[in-house]
């Protein structure tokens, strides 16, 4: 607890090096200009919740003017500072997504990158969903991005541990992930990240697993109505294959 506001640690263990977990800078930008095209109204407002270091919202507040990044963690908020002497235009709110209320009302609410998945419990992904839709002005869209559960379940290929590796581009560079399924549909990772220098990064995280039609019935309590589902964030619709889905609501 910092400051009134509960952290689970995300930051503390993967600030110094989140953006070398998600190298490719051709991923930001599909998932830049995915949020820019489902924009309902940029001079309406934009916030991000779980805004971590920025790597979405610091070049999305270059197209669209000022993004409020709401985060529980005061290490990825610093880190987003820094990058903020450069470029970009994002205010920083050290917040909890469960709880977070503001006098202002947004054209997008987004949560990306699993930050939904952050949450253990149907109940809280249900609060954070609820919050959201609070955030939203009439006509706003609410868009969220989370892991996809059936091809997490594929990779497990029927046991609960198994262990993959994802090579990076630069020669002797990867991450090592060791991944365990969990009852209630949580999901333990443990990440370890080979860097060109020969040194080694660890850092673990436990999610929720859900599925479009659970975020569905989130939305749908919170008065808002599902628009669409994408398995990419070029508009490709979604398919049970694709590692993480992308959910569309508004708020009518």
């Amino acid at each position: 607890m910092t400051n009134g506001v509960e952290d689970i640690g995300y930051g503390r263990q993967f600030a110094g090096w989140y953006d070398r977990l998600i190298p490719d800078d051709e991923v930001t930008a599909e998932a830049v200009k995915g949020l820019l095209a489902l924009h309902p109204a940029p001079e309406a407002g934009t916030i991000e919740l779980g805004v971590g270091t920025g790597r979405i919202a610091v070049p999305l507040s270059e197209s669209v003017g000022r993004v409020t990044g709401v985060d529980s963690s005061p290490e990825m908020l610093d880190a987003m500072r820094v990058k903020l002497k450069e470029r970009g235009d994002v205010t920083p709110v050290h917040g909890d997504i469960r709880s977070y209320t503001s006098d202002s009302r947004y054209g997008l609410v987004y949560c990306v990158c699993a930050t939904l998945s952050l949450l253990h419990t149907p109940e809280d992904q249900q609060l954070a969903v609820r919050r959201a839709a609070d955030l939203l002005a009439p006509g706003g869209r609410l868009v969220i991005e989370t892991h996809n559960k059936p091809p997490i379940l594929e990779l497990h290929e029927g046991r609960k541990r198994t262990t993959y590796f994802v090579p990076y581009p630069e020669p002797g560079t990867g991450v090592q992930t060791h991944s365990t399924l969990l009852d209630g549909d949580l999901w333990h990772c443990s990440h370890i990240l080979y860097q060109a220098n020969g040194t080694t990064r660890v850092g673990s995280e436990l999610t929720r697993l859900t599925t479009p039609e659970e975020i569905d019935a989130y939305a749908r309590a919170a008065g808002l109505e599902p628009e669409t589902h994408l398995s990419r964030w070029d508009g490709t619709p979604y398919n049970e294959q694709s590692p993480m889905f992308v959910c569309c609501y508004v708020k009518s």
